[in-house]
């Protein structure tokens, strides 16, 4: 905290509390709750209208469609007054053993809807927030724009499990999106060493930074690798200039759209179909995909041409420094080498 600060009054943390789509949504789970109870009492109603002669009013000893709604409504909320009563055996049969378990039906309605809206999503909000204190091995995505909409649609696409994603956001229009999705999701500025703490970034995975302009991206990279010294930061950038600017900031992958979409370009003028296969590789849904991973025991010692994956081995990094498949050190793989190869992805039969 800095020296100027002290005396300040602390404030509470910048950001909603981390949360996950529910199946239904509010409104619809009470209407859905409300209808059946509607229903039930409705069916009871015609019930009783329908054995009326069955029934005896003691105040005027006329049964109408007004008593019928009454004496409904008090044999299923209550024991009854008494004032009208089932006199003939079947209209006793009916009270036992159609209005007795609608009663009881009923009142489970309404006891599950005070414990869905009042214990259960209490519970719910307790239970996310035992997430938030153990998440571990999580991707966090700062950013939920285009780029970063793209990339949590694929890293679920490549069998990503949505619950390991937080997505972080000041938008709630596009957090809507992400949540639907299954993502864990957190209204919160990501440049706040607060919000990152809240979501245990030092124990991710990896984080996607993608903020939209390239000054709060940078910033991000740099408060993400404060808190997280070894945490792997892939950062998008649009400015040639502020790549240097993004990897001395910490990020370990800098990438920049607007040069890969010059790639595909510079490509589609080389060759009719060097492009559409750079778009194939870049994607789970192509018929093949790039994938990195570290050197099995098994590979260990074999060439990069002979991996156990059947994939084609296009590069390995040895101690940080990349090596093509030409090369002579790629014909003997070591432990602890890092190989990136083309596989074939489920729908490239």
């Amino acid at each position: 905290m800095p020296a100027g600060g002290r005396g300040r009054r602390v404030r509470g943390p910048r950001f909603k509390p981390l949360r996950r789509a529910v199946r239904l949504p509010v409104w619809g789970d009470l209407g859905i709750r409300l209808g059946l109870a509607l229903l039930l009492i409705t069916l009871v109603v015609m019930i009783h209208w329908w054995d009326r002669e069955g029934l005896v009013d003691n105040l005027d000893g006329d049964v109408s469609f007004l008593d019928v709604v009454y004496f409904t409504m008090i044999s299923i909320t209550t024991t009854g007054f008494g004032d009208i009563a089932p006199i003939s055996d079947r209209a006793r049969l009916v009270e036992a053993v159609i209005v007795t378990p609608v009663r009881f039906a009923v009142l489970f309605i309404f006891v599950g809807t005070a414990y869905n809206f009042l214990i259960k999503r209490s519970w719910e909000k307790w239970r996310m927030a035992r997430i938030q204190e153990k998440l571990t091995d999580h991707i966090v995505v700062l950013g939920y724009g285009v780029s970063g909409s793209e990339a949590v649609e694929e890293l679920i696409e490549r069998g990503t499990d949505p619950s390991c994603i937080v997505v972080i956001d000041p938008s709630e229009a596009r957090l809507a999106d992400a949540e639907s999705l299954g993502c864990n999701v957190m209204a919160a500025d990501a440049t706040r060493d607060e919000t990152l703490e809240a979501v245990r970034i030092n124990e991710a995975q990896t984080v996607l930074v993608s903020a939209g302009r390239d000054d709060t991206s940078i910033l991000i990279v740099l408060t993400v690798r404060h808190l997280a010294p070894n945490v792997p930061i892939s950062v998008v950038v649009r400015a040639d200039d502020n790549e240097l600017l993004a990897r001395q900031a910490g990020a370990d992958n800098v990438i920049n759209p607007v040069r890969f979409t010059g790639l595909l370009l510079a490509g589609s003028a080389k060759g009719a179909h060097i492009a559409d296969y750079l778009a194939d590789l870049a994607s789970v849904t192509g018929r093949v995909q790039l994938v990195e991973r570290p050197v099995t025991p098994d590979e260990v010692g074999k060439s990069i041409s002979n991996l156990s994956s059947g994939g084609r081995g296009l590069r390995i990094y040895r101690d940080g420094n990349p090596l093509g498949f030409w090369e002579a050190e790629c014909e003997t793989l070591r432990e602890g080498d890092v190989v990136v190869e083309i596989v074939q992805t489920k729908s490239g039969g």
